[in-house]
């Protein structure tokens, strides 16, 4: 087992001792409340003398046993509680119970085949059901067992001196047959519980390494992926497939000249708040960045079952871009700094998506000609003095016109490397 998923447990383990150390006073009480209604009709007929050294017993497994519960419920809050002392704690919830239960019976004079009558024995499968909540099959067999075992012996107990046994069908169902039944019971409770646990860590274990695996993949590809990693698996998205999709490019101008005056700190913040302003216009917008180039970036929109939402999208996220770009230009103007410009291309098309690279180096990309029609479009966006370059085919599908406001460039032209005419709406440099 890996460290990291072992620390897991072992933290799961604790909050759950944690959790069991509360139940324990809970049961105490809830023992207490039960033994003051069974003995109160004894008191006058086994006398005081009796009953009260019966209350001490119990008083003294009781105050133990809820003893045992405050401390372990105080060291998990506390910090102090460790992995082993769950296994001395475990053989406690057994050992109290079966005191309180041999205690009583020897006070009382009573043979083993009345083990089963005495409140405390009602502790068995709440301890049996404590082991549960650790999900721990080796902890749930050995409950199991000390249970078992304990009852075993306590049923085959001899009576007292004074001791008269009676005839009659209550006596039938105190004799060693169905005692021994009710031990056999609590025994294969205990073996269902140990399945049930085995079944339950196993789980635990698959859904941490899951989460492990998700939480890896994540770190090299995009957030929005994480739903499509859930469905279909890193298989399903290597193998991608041929999607609807806009892009976006974004390049800053004059980044070499700007970069020349930096040192080394100052360039590397201002690529991480460059950065930081592509990531959010694009989280804003839905949009997935799939990679950056220094000082540019392509963001994609993959359709989702909504075209028009998408590429409404997209042109949103281009206008998101050209505020922010132009706020901390004039941030920047303030401090004494030079001016910022950035050029934004975008179209519509099919695009090949999908997680390409090796399991040491994972990349979500996409591919095709409506890739290279974008970043071409955000190239010609210095010929045509423009802060963005928008493809008609992207703006009809985003119900928009190319030559209506804010769209103050309508062009048609010829890209470099591609046949025909692509006609554009731009937005003129603010």
């Amino acid at each position: 087992m890996p460290a990291v998923t072992a620390a897991l447990f072992r933290q799961a383990e604790l909050r759950a001792e944690g959790l069991v150390g509360l139940l324990r006073m809970i049961a105490v009480l809830a023992l207490l409340l039960s033994s003051v209604l069974a003995t109160r009709e004894a008191v006058a007929h086994e006398g005081s003398e009796v009953m009260a050294r019966q209350w001490f017993y119990a008083g003294t497994m009781m105050a133990g046993y809820f003893t045992l519960g405050a401390l372990a419920w105080w060291g998990y809050r506390r910090g102090w509680l460790r992995i082993w002392m769950i296994w001395p704690a475990a053989a406690a919830d057994c050992l109290f119970f079966l005191y309180g239960v041999w205690m009583s019976m020897v006070n009382i004079g009573l043979p083993g085949g009345h083990a089963f009558v005495f409140p405390a024995v009602w502790l068995a499968p709440v301890v049996l059901a404590f082991g549960v909540l650790r999900f721990n099959p080796g902890i749930q067999a050995f409950i199991a067992a000390l249970t078992v075992g304990g009852l075993a012996l306590l049923i085959g107990l001899p009576p007292g001196e004074g001791f008269a046994p009676r005839s009659g069908a209550a006596a039938i169902f105190l004799s060693f047959p169905p005692n021994a039944m009710r031990v056999a019971m609590l025994g294969l409770a205990g073996a269902v519980l140990v399945v049930a646990a085995v079944r339950t860590r196993r789980l635990l274990l698959r859904s941490i390494t899951e989460a492990q695996n998700a939480a890896n993949l994540t770190r090299y590809l995009p957030g929005q992926l994480a739903p499509r990693l859930a469905a279909g698996g890193l298989d399903e998205l290597r193998r991608g497939g041929w999607k609807q999709a806009g892009v976006l490019f974004i390049d800053l101008r004059g980044f070499t000249r700007l970069s020349q005056g930096m040192t080394a700190q100052e360039l590397a913040d201002f690529a991480t708040e460059y950065r930081r302003r592509i990531t959010a216009a694009a989280q804003q917008t839905g949009g997935i960045v799939d990679k950056f180039m220094g000082d540019a970036a392509m963001i994609v929109f993959e359709e989702g079952g909504d075209r028009a939402a998408a590429a409404r999208a997209c042109v949103d996220c281009a206008f998101r871009l050209r505020t922010s770009v132009a706020d901390w230009s004039g941030v920047r103007v303030a401090a004494g700094a030079p001016p910022l410009r950035a050029g934004i291309g975008l179209h519509w098309g099919a695009v090949f998506s999908g997680v390409v690279g090796t399991s040491d180096r994972l990349e979500y990309s996409v591919f095709g000609d409506t890739v290279n029609i974008a970043a071409r479009l955000e190239e010609e966006t210095k010929r045509l003095e423009a802060d963005i370059l928008a493809s008609r085919d992207i703006l009809a599908l985003a119900g928009q016109g190319s030559d209506g406001a804010p769209w103050d460039i309508s062009a048609e032209t010829e890209l470099r490397g591609r046949d025909g005419v692509l006609h554009l709406g731009g937005v003129r440099r603010s």
